[in-house]
């Protein structure tokens, strides 16, 4: 199996980020949702897990509904396995004031459809402390 780190899938991840980022400024749910394979799963902290676009979606509906208006991620490394890309950042999920809700890391496992990649497996947690 050839494992590369290449500025092609860094492109191709900060592509799908931004449209992460773009769904979230926009409260569109269904974008947000599209960007996720049929068979994804959200594996948030401290829930069960999420499975599949619509259900992820209605995650994210929740998310939002509590004040979650921006998310800011920011890829630290990727490496391309084939068809799939394991990326590990840092985010940051703010109000629409810019006022901070959490930081902290996550680990997202990309997978390609034709030309465009996908997220497939989508894990997080955070980097505030407790109290």
């Amino acid at each position: 199996m050839q494992t590369s780190t290449t500025a092609s899938i860094l492109d191709q991840i900060r592509q799908g980020n931004d449209a992460f980022e773009a769904a979230f400024r926009h409260q569109d749910v269904s974008a947000l949702a599209a960007l996720y394979t049929d068979d994804a799963m959200l594996l948030p902290p401290g829930g069960n897990e999420q499975k599949g676009p619509q259900t992820i979606g209605q995650f994210w509906q929740g998310a939002m509904n509590m004040g979650v208006a921006q998310a800011q991620l920011t890829t630290v490394e990727a490496e391309q396995h084939g068809d799939t890309a394991i990326e590990i950042g840092n985010y940051r999920l703010s109000t629409s004031t810019g006022d901070l809700i959490d930081h902290g890391k996550y680990v997202v496992i990309w997978k390609q459809q034709g030309d465009q990649w996908f997220l497939h497996r989508d894990i997080w947690n955070t980097s505030q402390g407790a109290g």
